[in-house]
């Protein structure tokens, strides 16, 4: 049988049938197209799985993603490279350094106290009057969006809607152009390219090339905000300081936040949550049906359930501070760890 929801093959439980762990690779295209029955595998099998490739130790269950994520002292966010990249990192970082500028540790890469100083920047410019004042643009900017394909009677929703929309809010309110939300959205889609370490070196050297074309693009914004700072989210960013820093912050720091935690962290987790919801919704007409009867109670259930089934982000990393053993397998200080949420939220556990 096979799950209308997923696509995949399942049991007379309608349950996902994985394959065998040694079969599991995340470089074959196949699999990463739908990894459910890999995670489940590795759920069931392996939930401490070691992908030799590339040296990563893959967390699956929920329970235990839970505790890591919980657990700062042995499970910090300090990454460590992967195995064979310090020679292209150290060519990137070179690249950077002779054209740009190279990018601070983000938010999600910092350990607490310093993630908690920083994130309290982050809590004043998104502060939730703030994003209130938001709304009716929201609101208008999706009408336009639909307005300009509803006659058609058909759209590409991803193209036409779920891509534009993150990026128009978040471009608006980051001081860009609207203009040029495809020239953004290529810079973006290069940055999460190098994230996925599949490239070539040579990939991975043109990926830090369209960086630093962002980061030319947004630089003379930041030297204008700080010479007249304005009410703006951006401008917030730019100005406002961190008090246990005693500064605000600096350009290294601004251009990784605009490209991991902004742009690519807002931006392509909404894209990714709006066609996923619309993805299901069709699967399941009386879903939609659902919605439309009553969206005040149903929507928030569906933003949820959405949100767990096809997670946007479907995994990031955790490096281990000490030996930690797990479910037998002994996993060594120093190690990165892979936090597959996208399997955890599919946990029957």
């Amino acid at each position: 049988m096979t799950n209308e929801v997923t696509g995949t093959d399942v049991d007379e439980h309608g349950r996902d049938i994985g394959c065998p762990v040694d079969h599991i690779n995340f470089f074959d295209a196949a699999v990463n197209d739908c990894p459910y029955p890999a995670y489940r595998t590795m759920r069931d099998d392996a939930p401490v799985w070691l992908d030799e490739r590339l040296g990563l130790f893959h967390i699956t269950r929920y329970e235990d993603v839970l505790m890591v994520l919980k657990d700062t002292e042995r499970f910090p966010s300090g990454r460590k490279r992967a195995r064979g990249d310090g020679d292209r990192a150290a060519k990137i970082k070179a690249l950077y350094e002779e054209k740009g500028w190279v990018p601070a540790r983000t938010l999600a890469g910092r350990d607490d106290p310093n993630h908690k100083q920083m994130r309290g920047l982050f809590n004043h410019a998104f502060r939730p009057r703030r994003i209130r004042e938001l709304e009716p643009v929201l609101e208008s900017t999706s009408h336009e969006l639909i307005d300009a394909f509803i006659n058609d009677g058909r759209c590409d929703w991803v193209k036409s809607f779920a891509v534009p929309l993150p990026l128009l809010m978040i471009g608006m309110q980051m001081g860009a152009d609207p203009k040029d939300i495809w020239r953004i959205k290529a810079w973006t889609d290069a940055w999460v390219q190098r994230l996925g370490m599949m490239q070539t070196e040579e990939e991975a050297l043109w990926s830090t090339e369209m960086e630093i074309e962002a980061q030319h693009y947004f630089q003379p914004i930041f030297d204008r905000l700080r010479e007249h700072p304005e009410d703006s989210l951006i401008s917030d960013l730019v100005n406002t300081e961190i008090p246990e820093w005693g500064r605000t912050l600096n350009n290294e720091e601004l251009h990784a936040e605009m490209m991991a935690d902004t742009f690519v962290g807002g931006s392509e987790t909404s894209t990714n949550t709006i066609s996923g919801g619309i993805w299901l919704l069709g699967k399941h007409r009386e879903q939609w049906e659902l919605l439309r009867s009553d969206p005040d109670q149903f929507l928030p259930v569906l933003v949820e359930e959405v949100l767990r089934l096809e997670g946007p982000v479907q995994r990031l990393f955790r490096t281990t501070a000490v030996d930690v053993e797990l479910h037998g397998v002994m996993i060594p200080a120093d190690s990165m760890i892979v936090i597959n949420y996208a399997a955890a939220n599919r946990d029957e556990r």
